[in-house]
C-alpha cells in the first residue's frame, strides 16, 4: 500500500503539493488524475524519495522509500520515458539495474520478452522510438517483480496495440494483488482501466473514490427517450420543467429525445399519464472526460480565455505486446 499523509511541497513561492493525504490500496488499478500543473509528478517523486516534502510523509508498505532494503524488489516506477544512456542497449541498461539489486541476468531477459523487446534488446536505445522507450521503462519497473508499481503516463507514445497491452498488464497485476498507481491524461483509457481514482488540482485532493462514483458526481446527467409520439411527449416534458433536445433518429428507430431536469421515473410517469408509448428510457451519465473537466474546472492552472481544452484522447483496439512504435 502507498500512503501519503499531509504531504506538502513548495518550490519557492509555489505550493506544488498542498497537505495531500490519500491511500493507494492493493488489488486494484488506481488512476491519478489532475490538470497540468496539479502536482501529480511531484507527488510521485515525493513517494519515491526523489524530492523531500516540506511537511508530511509518504510511505510504501509503511516505510519510506529510502528505508527499503531492496527497493526494486518492493516498488517499480516509471517516471520518464527513455531515461537511459542512448549508447547502451536495453539489455545492458536493465542488466546494470539488476546487478545493483542482486537480480539474475535471466530476469532481464524475462522482462524484455514480457514487454515485447526481446528481438531488439541488444540494439542501442538511441534508435528507439518513444513507445519503445516506454516499454524499456516498464521492463525496468517490473525487474524486481515488485508488489507496488508507480507509472507516470505509461502509454505515452504507444500505438493502440501497445496501449491495450499495458492496460491488460496493469489489470492482471492488480488481480494478482499488487498495488498499481498510474497517472494519465488519456481519460478514455483511464475510464476502462482504473477501478479507483485519486484526483487532485493545484496540489489539493479533489476526489478519492471509485471511477463510477466520480462520473456520477458530474451534474451532466440526461435521459435518452425514444417514442413514436416524441413531439407530444416533448411538449409534456417541457411543461413539467424538463429541457428537451431532439436527437436524430437512426436505423429507422423512433425519434429520440435527450432530456435533462427530469429523472427517468418521472419521465415514465408523464408519458404514462399522457398515454404515450415509450420505446426506450435510458439514463445517460457523463463520460469520465466530461466529469473530469467539470469537477476540475476551478483547479486549472493554465488555460485560455474560455473553457480549458480537453485532453487529447487515444483509444485502443487490439493487443500484441510485440508491436513497437
Amino acid at each position: 500500500m502507498i500512503e501519503a499523509q499531509d504531504l506538502t511541497k513548495r518550490y519557492g513561492d509555489k505550493l506544488a503539493v498542498d497537505h495531500l493525504s490519500f491511500q493507494v490500496q492493493p488489488g486494484r488499478v488506481t488512476g491519478f488524475l489532475g490538470p497540468n500543473g496539479a502536482g501529480k509528478s511531484t507527488t510521485m517523486r515525493l513517494v519515491l524519495g526523489l524530492d523531500r516534502p516540506a511537511e508530511g510523509r509518504a510511505t510504501i508498505g509503511g516505510r519510506a522509500y529510502a528505508d527499503l532494503a531492496d527497493p526494486l524488489r518492493t516498488v517499480g516506477a516509471l517516471l520518464e520515458a527513455k531515461a537511459m544512456h542512448p549508447g547502451r542497449s536495453a539489455r545492458n541498461h536493465l542488466l546494470f539495474l539488476a546487478q545493483t539489486q542482486g537480480l539474475p541476468s535471466r530476469r532481464v531477459d524475462e522482462v524484455l520478452d514480457l514487454v515485447g523487446l526481446g528481438d531488439v534488446a541488444r540494439k542501442r536505445t538511441r534508435g528507439y522510438s518513444l513507445g519503445m522507450g516506454q516499454r524499456v521503462g516498464i521492463a525496468a519497473a517490473m525487474l524486481g517483480d515488485p508488489a507496488v508499481l508507480l507509472l507516470d503516463e505509461p502509454v505515452n507514445g504507444l500505438d493502440p496495440e501497445g496501449i491495450l497491452w499495458v492496460r491488460n498488464l496493469m489489470k492482471q497485476l492488480a488481480t494478482d494483488g499488487r498495488t498499481i498507481f498510474v497517472s494519465s491524461h488519456l481519460m478514455n483509457e483511464m475510464a476502462v482501466t482504473a477501478d479507483h481514482l485519486i484526483v487532485i488540482g493545484k496540489g489539493r485532493l479533489i476526489a478519492d473514490c471509485s471511477t463510477q462514483e466520480f462520473i456520477e458526481r458530474s451534474s451532466d446527467k440526461s435521459v435518452l427517450v425514444r417514442s413514436p409520439d416524441a413531439g407530444r411527449l416533448a411538449d409534456l416534458l417541457a411543461a413539467e420543467g424538463g429541457k428537451v433536445t431532439p436527437e436524430d433518429p437512426t436505423d429507422g428507430r423512433a425519434e429520440a429525445l435527450s432530456v435533462t431536469g427530469l429523472d427517468a421515473p418521472r419521465i415514465g410517469e408523464i408519458a404514462a399519464a399522457g398515454r404515450i408509448v415509450l420505446h426506450e428510457l435510458t439514463p445517460q451519465l457523463a463520460s469520465l472526460e466530461e466529469a473530469f473537466m467539470e469537477l476540475t474546472a476551478g483547479s486549472v492552472e493554465y488555460g485560455g480565455g474560455g473553457a480549458p481544452a480537453a485532453p487529447r484522447q487515444t483509444t485502443a483496439s487490439a493487443a500484441h505486446p510485440g508491436s513497437h512504435q
